[in-house]
């Protein structure tokens, strides 16, 4: 049986309706899985029209009422949008309501194993606060709904996975999370994601914090105090592991393949790189050729992937929006499916 997938149609205003059908217009999407959208049927029939597709749109209120054919989207319909006063590209409190309803229902229907894994579009963090709902990102909601104490952001593509000591705190506390703890807890969660993408004995590279790796105490005592030793432990249990290694050399190393994952000391150290790799721009079309990378929640009781970009308000309803990152997440999913199978 193909695995079932939850893929919530994000922030309304967004490019997320868009990519979703983009996505699901790929008959190659119905040949690996089954997939029901969680949101609002008419915001994903306005999304087909307005990309002319040859699709049709099923609107249910089970998973068992979903037809699961290509040609039709079948939608978990939550009536959550006023299409009179909705606007393509603004901050809403409506749209921030939707994107919390569908992630809700996402994360319902995978707990109750109604379906196999979640895939989520891009939510606006402006509107969902703005609609009460007060949490950083996908993540914490994610963590806050699964009863999840432990987990952690991996972020990955062909060649480049990474993950996150810390993600959305400031700079200066980012540096106080460094311990010895949460590294071997990160490493120990990428190194069994990696063997769920089909990766034998992975090899991870686990990046210094301080420029040079401190350069053996010349620029901070975190990699000697913490890093470190979270190191020797991981390869006394073991684990396939290298560093402390400088940060400006970790990630090129592991996009030519030295390393299978990396474990990043705090957000902007590994979304940086990840970004620059996944991320390319046509200066002669103005667009985008490619936005391509998936953001992956670890250690929760169900499968949630992402695209690892946001709502891109700024091309909202102009039916441009690249669903490379939206069509690999859901690969992603397929496979970390199968693998819990």
């Amino acid at each position: 049986m193909k695995p079932k997938i939850a893929i919530t149609m994000g922030d309304p205003a967004g490019i997320g309706p868009e990519i979703v059908a983009k996505a699901l217009s790929r008959r190659e999407t119905y040949d690996k899985c089954l997939p029901i959208v969680t949101g609002d049927a008419r915001v994903m029939h306005r999304a087909v029209s307005l990309l002319n597709l040859p699709l049709q749109v099923n609107a249910v209120s089970s998973v068992a009422e979903a037809k699961f054919e290509y040609g039709t989207i079948d939608v978990f319909d939550l009536k959550c949008i006023d299409l009179s006063t909705f606007k393509y590209g603004e901050v809403q409190e409506q749209c921030g309501n939707a994107a919390f309803l569908a992630i809700r229902k996402a994360i319902d229907l995978a707990m109750e194993k109604e379906v196999d894994a979640t895939v989520t579009a891009p939510l606006n963090k402006a509107s969902l606060n703005l609609a009460g709902h007060h949490f950083d990102g996908h993540t914490e909601i994610y963590a806050t709904f699964t009863h999840t104490k432990k987990y952690a952001m991996l972020l990955a593509d062909e060649f480049l996975r990474v993950i996150h000591v810390s993600t959305h705190v400031p700079l200066r506390k980012a540096c106080d999370l460094v311990k010895k703890d949460r590294i071997i807890e990160c490493t120990e969660l990428i190194t069994d994601a990696c063997k769920q993408f089909g990766i034998d004995n992975p090899r991870i590279g686990i990046a210094g914090l301080n420029p040079h790796s401190s350069d053996n105490g010349l620029f901070g005592d975190e990699e000697a105090l913490e890093i470190t030793p979270a190191v020797e432990e991981l390869k006394a249990r073991g684990f396939n592991v290298d560093g402390p290694v400088p940060p400006d050399s970790l990630f090129a190393k592991a996009k030519c393949g030295q390393y299978d994952g990396c474990v990043a000391m705090y957000h902007d150290q590994g979304h940086i790189p990840f970004k620059v790799v996944g991320f390319n721009w046509n200066q002669e079309t103005g667009k985008m050729d490619s936005v391509k990378g998936v953001n992956i929640t670890l250690g929760l009781p169900i499968i949630r992937v992402s695209v690892d970009h946001g709502t891109a308000f700024d091309v909202a309803g102009k039916g441009i929006a690249s669903d490379d990152a939206l069509v690999l997440s859901i690969d992603y999913a397929t496979r970390m499916a199968a693998a819990r199978r």
